[in-house]
């Protein structure tokens, strides 16, 4: 194994875009420059958001874009025993509970409660116990309820190669996390730590909208003594006109709807390098890419995907 090594992760459950595509070429180039290892992992967890044919198609449009990886595609569904194994580590310590509170619940409770994202609220709270205590492991059958880390209150804090330092209160944030859903699955967080520490990553380069992850995440490798942690890099994200993050209603940025219309790999490529600060649009091989890249031109603002790089895109 080489001394370094890094992930291309993408999860199935949405067709890659223009912003996932930016970040995704920034991480191979960084990694061929630096002689990291790339391991491609498909993070299908998900699996009632996961369409027929889309993991297919996701290798197939990294491959258009240029990519390449040494080990992989490995599956998360391929094997869950590690998600189990950490599960019962977690257990036996007293580190998690059962949680049988619903959506609404939560939301009824947090209504007044600072959250991460629009998407998460904080947990208040409701189901845990008093005093940590270990649980059966016949526990975790139970479709009734999900389980929680118990998150110790204060601050969590880290250096980022490209966000600099960084102070978390996760507590204060989100509280006690998923670490396993009601359909016995893994949530994102546990499952990513276990995959990461598994397979040998200790390079992980991401957008920035996991940044308030990785201080759940630094809790997991402690409570699972992992080891050493991975150095990580939050990119920032491409977003709308509106300033919101690229999605369906910013028009169809999707990389297999440019590769159909045959718009060329170097093109697609030509405006990620003019986003990533590498001088006016023009296309451009991703070999070309990964000579010219510096992560020092990166802004650290968020990039504005217009209509008119659309229509740059397509000729017009």
């Amino acid at each position: 194994m080489s001394a370094s090594r890094t992930r291309l992760a993408p999860s199935p459950t949405g067709a890659l875009h223009l912003g996932n595509a930016r970040t995704l070429l920034v991480n191979w180039a960084v990694a061929r420059q630096q002689g990291w290892e790339i391991v491609l992992r498909i993070e299908d967890l998900d699996g009632p958001r996961v369409k027929a044919g889309s993991i297919e198609q996701t290798i197939e449009v990294m491959e258009w874009l240029g990519l390449d990886w040494d080990e992989g595609p490995y599956y998360q569904l391929h094997d869950m025993a590690p998600y189990e194994a950490a599960m019962v580590k977690l257990a036996g310590q007293g580190d998690i509970y059962p949680c049988a509170c619903t959506r609404r619940e939560i939301e009824a409770a947090s209504l007044s409660a600072p959250h991460a994202s629009d998407h998460e609220l904080r947990y208040p709270g409701t189901c845990r116990p008093a005093q940590a205590a270990s649980v059966p492991n016949a526990l975790f059958d139970d479709r009734a309820v999900a389980w929680r880390l118990r998150v110790p209150a204060g601050p969590t804090t880290f250096v980022d190669c490209f966000a600099s330092s960084q102070t978390h209160d996760v507590q204060q944030t989100v509280g006690d996390f998923l670490v396993r859903t009601k359909t016995k699955m893994s949530s994102y967080q546990l499952a990513v730590v276990v995959d990461d520490a598994r397979q040998g990553i200790n390079q992980v380069v991401r957008g920035d909208d996991l940044l308030t992850s990785t201080p759940r995440q630094l809790l997991l490798y402690e409570r699972l003594q992992l080891g050493p942690v991975p150095t990580y890099t939050h990119l920032p994200m491409v977003v709308g006109e509106d300033g919101r993050r690229l999605a369906k209603r910013h028009g169809d940025s999707r990389l297999v709807n440019y590769c159909k219309r045959g718009v060329r790999t170097q093109r697609v490529v030509g405006l990620l390098a003019e986003w990533c600060g590498l001088g006016p649009r023009q296309e451009m091989t991703p070999a070309d890419f990964c000579d010219d890249f510096q992560i020092a031109k990166l802004s650290p603002a968020p990039i504005v995907f217009t209509s008119a790089d659309d229509q740059w895109l397509q000729g017009r």
